[in-house]
């Protein structure tokens, strides 16, 4: 079965909430950088210094069957339609290796 990687932009005090819904949708686990960048909507600044552009980069590995449901949780939990709150985008995955222990789970 093929798999792919979902990649979420999101506010540091949605993570949680993001990686909690998308495990609850079929996700196993998720992976979070701490990250930094600007969108549309540029961060305020101050005294030259912009403020809150912090964001973590979550990423999940997952079936393809499971990604519909996973982004879904992941667009509602992260609040992606509010505007400068993430985006999550899908990348194919070529190859993985020590996925073993996750299928394993993923059948039982």
């Amino acid at each position: 079965m093929a798999n792919k990687c979902i990649l979420a932009m999101v506010k540091p005090h949605l993570t949680e909430r993001v990686v909690n819904s998308a495990k609850k949708a079929g996700a196993t686990g998720a992976t979070i950088i701490p990250a930094s960048g600007t969108g549309a909507g540029e961060a305020k600044t101050f005294f030259g210094l912009s403020l809150d552009i912090r964001t973590e980069l979550v990423l999940f590995l997952v079936s393809e069957s499971i990604v519909e449901p996973v982004l879904s949780a992941i667009k509602e939990a992260g609040r992606f339609s509010e505007p400068g709150t993430g985006i999550a985008m899908v990348l194919p995955v070529e190859q993985t290796a020590g996925m073993e222990s996750q299928m394993s789970r993923n059948k039982a």
